[in-house]
């Protein structure tokens, strides 16, 4: 029986937390739990092994926290190997249900902490990873097929309440809807950033020639837009879901093979478990797991405190709203940036540029030039250019270096342009704004970022 429309005797179904709370086989969950522990493992582990750690931890001088959490900047350095190696540790322990819940708190806290610690890599698959994590703390995900059952550190269940299950349909619901309406903007619809990231694979593997050709990038321009905002209904409904899991496993295995983008791509799939019936997820992985009859359901009891399902319908609120604040801001949002994270805008734009800073030492007028390079990574130098945010907080670094060198009262002001999928470049910033002068208004727009400075979309570069 489906997880979304399996009904408990025990509870009517006659309020949204009584629906909630009817108790449904965990099976979907308990497999969850070890696929997104060995994936979260691999994540840690991964990011060591690879360089990940010391290209973006360690080797900066300081990185893009995000603004206002300057205390996490105590983490950089080869602090993040420790962190790193405790996530993998932690992600081993969540697979295995070993002192899970300590494990996952401990992975949802560090992740946390690498995520908000750093902008320059920044991706929309971090802070859902994020958000799974902390979801997962309140899960009863170890209660079945773990070393905790198995050593007596928690009673063994069959069962879940159902909106243990609900919230990833919810949560990804929203993922890929929004991720789906970003999509439908000028430059996407034409193909510009498409065009632009597959004429860098022209030599890729076996496939390099064929991703340039005009009908596979219609194919990706559309079809991205279809999947993200179909999928999750054609998983809801029965008669689809087969052909949406096959063409899940396709389309997430062409962004595995050719954007390289981690563990998301198999971590979508994993969550598909959440829309398949539970006997048929206790039927293909756990074959040993007794069946949950109406007996064990009807004397099974869940509840739902008033205050948690408050919480839970604030917390999905606020999961809209942020798609949706951009609005609040005048200019395009892939220009600006204000509003663009925590969004969904996943791999929807292209942007690059140049930018360098004046020093002006206030109490004898003189000035000189900084770069970017002489203090950070190139690929932070190459963030700092095409991001308004960034160029503030390099601003506020220089501010604090020249203090340092005993210069009391500076001004910096930032000179640049960018250019958004390969239209002209064009100021990005105000040159005439000293930017230690401003304070950062996360809730206002930045009176000193140019908002409408794109040229037309749909225009030749």
């Amino acid at each position: 029986m489906n997880t979304l429309t399996h009904t408990s005797r025990q509870q009517p179904i006659s309020s949204l937390a009584g629906w909630l709370t009817a108790p449904v086989d965990n099976s979907p969950l308990i497999l969850f739990r070890v696929v997104f522990g060995l994936l979260i493992a691999v994540e840690g582990f991964g990011a060591i092994l690879t360089g990940w750690v010391r290209r973006v931890f360690v080797e900066p001088q300081f990185t893009f926290n995000f603004i206002g959490l300057e205390f996490l900047q105590v983490f950089v350095g080869e602090t993040m190997y420790l962190v790193y190696g405790l996530l993998g540790i932690s992600g081993l322990m969540v697979m295995l249900g070993f002192r899970y819940r300590l494990a996952i708190v401990t992975y949802a806290t560090l992740w946390s902490i690498s995520y908000l610690l750093q902008k320059t890599s920044y991706n929309n698959h971090y802070y859902l990873l994020m958000l799974l994590c902390w979801v997962m703390v309140l899960m009863p995900a170890h209660r079945y097929f773990s070393l905790d059952v198995r050593q007596n550190f928690v009673r063994k269940s069959l069962t879940c309440p159902r909106w243990c299950t609900v919230v990833f349909v919810v949560q990804l619901f929203i993922v890929y809807t929004f991720a789906s309406l970003a999509k439908i903007y000028p430059d996407w619809l034409a193909g510009r950033p498409i065009s632009l990231w597959f004429a860098g694979k022209a030599d890729f593997w076996l496939v390099g020639a064929l991703l340039q050709k005009d009908w596979l990038q219609t194919m990706v321009i559309y079809g991205g837009i279809a999947f993200d905002g179909l999928i999750i209904p054609a998983l809801l409904w029965r008669k689809t879901r087969p052909y949406a899991f096959a063409i899940g496993l396709f389309f997430h295995g062409f962004n595995s093979a050719v954007f390289h983008i981690g563990i998301f791509p198999y971590l979508a799939i994993a969550l598909c478990v959440f829309f398949f019936p539970p006997e048929q997820v206790r039927r293909l992985f756990f074959k040993r797991k007794a069946k949950v009859t109406s007996e064990l359901v009807s004397q099974t009891n869940y509840s739902l405190p008033t205050w948690a399902l408050v919480l839970g319908i604030l917390y999905f609120s606020w999961q809209v709203y942020l798609p949706l604040r951009h609005h609040l801001y005048p200019g395009n949002v892939f220009w600006t940036e204000e509003g663009h994270r925590l969004s969904w805008r996943m791999m929807l734009r292209t942007k690059s540029g140049s930018v360098r800073f004046m020093v002006e030492n206030k109490a004898t007028g003189e000035t000189w030039w900084e770069e970017p390079r002489d203090h950070l990574t190139a690929k932070q130098s190459r963030k700092v250019a095409t991001h308004p945010d960034m160029i503030w907080q390099f601003s506020q670094y220089l501010e604090k270096v020249y203090q340092e060198r005993g210069y009391d009262d500076v001004a910096i002001y930032a000179h640049g342009e960018a250019s958004l999928n390969g239209h002209p470049r064009d100021p990005l910033v105000d040159s005439s704004v000293d930017l230690t002068s401003v304070p950062w208004q996360p809730f206002r727009h930045a009176e000193w970022i140019y908002p409408d400075r794109v040229l037309n979309q749909n225009s030749d570069p």
